[in-house]
Order: structure tokens, then sequence, then C-alpha cells
């Protein structure tokens, strides 16, 4: 029986996606590239020309990042031209999901060595630009669905403020969840916990200039709760008190992910290859599962994608030493941990992407990272990531430490 193992992880810092940021003059392909490199590099031995694919998430595939951009990336990180790759959208989940059929090509026989990445850069490509023609926004999902859902689909924060009145979870419950990812994120930094896992980038400006983003952009290590308190509501609108009744507005830019650029790869192959060219397998990728849920409440397919990949895998919530919850918004994952019942000390030890950032394409490659990091420093056997996505999907995966 093939398996399929993690022997290298990266990530770059993760930058503010907007003007001024630290890789807003950074091509989106220049940015995956670097990882791509990167990991390769940091595999002894490894020739990129022995690498059978690279498939990247990507979410918002137009302009710069459009036109299959995993293959530019491969290019651009002087990979031989032999060498395919191809770019996946499972929206938030898509590196995630990229990891995930990395996982299946190398069990199934038609891969040995694999690169699975995510790239976005929400500096160049503002989020919901793949729905927006000639400045119109387009109706992606068309009128069946229309008919379905009467009313039709509506935006992630919307989703986010109907799970915190489900879940009846306060203001203050929120904007808490918030500060502890901050000081998560701050702590890790602090203690080098994403030290080796971590490449910069050295970025040229225009003018001549270089600099290097050493640490998350995002992270605000002197927050309070009073300062997240002091934000106003982000999603507040008539038209869906209108449509969905009283809604007491929670959610803020505070108790929110930013907006972000950022890149991750990891390469998988065989533990058997790994043995035998002299790589350490560090992970073995043990579980994936994706699921459907409301696409109404859009992000709380997280619940469901945890029980059907626990289930699959014959372990039970308590089995697992360390989650990576994605921290799209703290209702989000306040709701899973009541629904789980998952103890909330083994859930983004290191902070999540309230504080480290969600380059959406680039985030479930991101999260694996960090799990295989927050295991290999506690020696923790089992990890659990999972990851809310737009439309009402959610994937989730199990990995197991090894042994060096």
């Amino acid at each position: 029986m093939r398996d399929a193992v993690i022997v290298e992880a990266v990530r770059t810092p993760v930058g503010k996606g907007k003007p001024g940021g630290a890789y807003s003059d950074v091509h989106p392909v220049e940015l995956h590239a670097h990882v791509l490199r990167s990991a390769v590099e940091r595999v002894p031995g490894l020739d990129s020309a022995e690498i059978d694919d690279v498939i990247g998430g990507a979410v918002g595939q137009v302009g710069e990042q459009s036109g299959n951009t995993t293959r530019f990336a491969a290019l651009a990180a002087g990979f031989p031209e032999s060498v395919p790759g191809v770019t996946v959208d499972r929206q938030c989940g898509s590196s995630q999901q990229a990891l995930s059929f990395a996982a299946q090509g190398v069990i199934a026989g038609a891969y040995d060595v694999v690169v699975a990445s995510g790239i976005e850069s929400m500096s160049h490509i503002p989020i919901g630009s793949s729905g927006v023609v000639d400045g119109v926004r387009q109706d992606v999902a068309g009128p069946s669905v229309t008919r379905r859902y009467p009313g039709g689909l509506i935006p992630q924060g919307v989703s986010a403020e109907l799970i915190a009145r489900r879940w009846n979870l306060s203001r203050t419950q929120l904007d808490e969840f918030a500060l502890r990812s901050h000081r998560n994120a701050a702590r890790a930094w602090a203690e080098g916990r994403f030290a080796d896992q971590v490449v910069p980038l050295k970025v040229t400006h225009a003018d001549g200039t270089v600099t290097q983003l050493d640490v998350d952009e995002t992270v605000r290590p002197g927050t309070t709760l009073d300062a997240l308190a002091g934000l106003r509501t982000a999603f507040a609108d008539d038209r869906w008190t209108e449509r969905f009744g009283d809604i007491d507005w929670k959610v803020t830019a505070g108790n929110s992910s930013p907006i972000n650029d950022g890149a991750a790869a990891l390469v998988v192959t065989t533990s058997e290859i790994a043995r035998a060219r002299g790589w350490r397998p560090r992970a073995r990728i043990h579980t994936v599962a994706v699921t459907g849920d409301d696409p109404i409440y859009m992000l709380t397919g997280i619940i469901p994608a945890t029980a059907k990949v626990l289930a699959r895998a014959g372990l039970t919530i308590g089995d697992i030493d360390a989650f990576e919850v994605n921290e799209a918004f703290s209702s989000v994952v306040l709701s899973w941990l009541a629904e789980t019942g998952a103890d909330p000390a083994k859930v983004n030890v290191n902070g999540g992407a309230i504080a480290i950032g969600h380059p959406l394409g680039a985030s479930g490659a991101r999260l694996a990272t960090t799990l295989l990091g927050v295991l290999e420093q506690t020696g923790g056997r089992f990890g659990l990531q999972t990851m809310c996505e737009a439309g009402g999907t959610a994937n989730a995966t199990i990995i197991e430490r090894l042994d060096s």
C-alpha cells in the first residue's frame, strides 16, 4: 500500500493585501514561484525535474492570477518545462484541496513526487474580482440556484452574522476570540515557532529600494479588547434584516480575517521513496474529506466536514492533538467549537487567520504548514485542519506526525 507523506512545507510571511502592503509590488506568479523554489531546495538532492506535477490553489483566477497561474509559477521558479502545473479553485479551500489531490495522486501511483501549493495576491486581485465583468457584478449562481434559495445567495459576512445569531454568540465573545488570535500569533513569532517554516522574500520596488517582510504583517501584538470593541460593524444593512429578521450586528473588521497576500507550498511523496532518498517523512496525510452544507449559512460546512473526516479515519475528536480551523470570522470557529466539543486549548495555538491573515488560495497550504509545525513543537501525533468555503463547502484533513 502506497501512502502520502509531507517531506517539506514552507510559507511566506503574510502581507497586507492592499496598496502599500509588503507584496503589493510583487506579481502573484513571482510570489508563488518563491515558495515553490524554496520548498524544493529544502529537500536534499531533489531535482525539480523529478516533480510529477505542481497543484496550486488560487481563488481570484482573473487578471495577473489567471491562465493557469500555477503553470507560470513553476516556470518562474526555474522548474524544467517538462514539469506541469494545474490550478484548483475550491474557494478558500483551494490549496487544501490541492494537498488532497496531491495525496490522492501519490497514493494511486499517478505521482511519485508532487508539490501542493497556493497563492493569493489580494492587493493585485481584490476579493470578488472573478465575479465582475466590465465593472458589473455577475450572477455567478444562475437562476436555478436563485429559485432554490429565494432571494439568492448572500455575502459571507452576513453568513457570519447569521451564525453568531444561531449560536447565540455575543460581540464580546467574537472580540475575545480575535484578541486571542493576535496574542497567540505574537507569542508564536516571539518564541520562534515560525522560524523554520517561513521563507521571506526580498522585494525590489520601482524606486530601486529593497525590502523584506520577516513577520506576518497583520499581527497586532498591542491590540486590546477595548480597541476591538470600538470598531463599527461591517455588514449591517436593512435589506438583510428584511430577509432574515432582526440581526444584532456583531461582525467587524476586527473579528474577521483581513485582506492579504501570501503563498505556501508542500512537497509530497511516499514514505518508501522518502526513505530511499534519505528524506525525512515528517507527517502522513492520514485522511481527507470534503462536504457541502447550507450555502446561506455557507461557513458551517466545517462542522459536518470534521465529523466526516473523523469517521473516515476511525478517530474521535479527543484523539486529535492539534487543530487548525480557519478563522474567516470568529463566529465560524466558535460555532465549530460549540458543535464538536473540541478542546479550545488545542485550536489555532499559534494564532489564526484573524491575526496571521487569510490569503484565500494560499490559506489551506498555510494551515497545513502551521499544523505540521505545531505537531512537531508539541510532540502531538494527529492534527486536523478544516476550512470553510464560499458556496457552502468545506475541506477537512487529518495528518499524522511521523517520528524522525
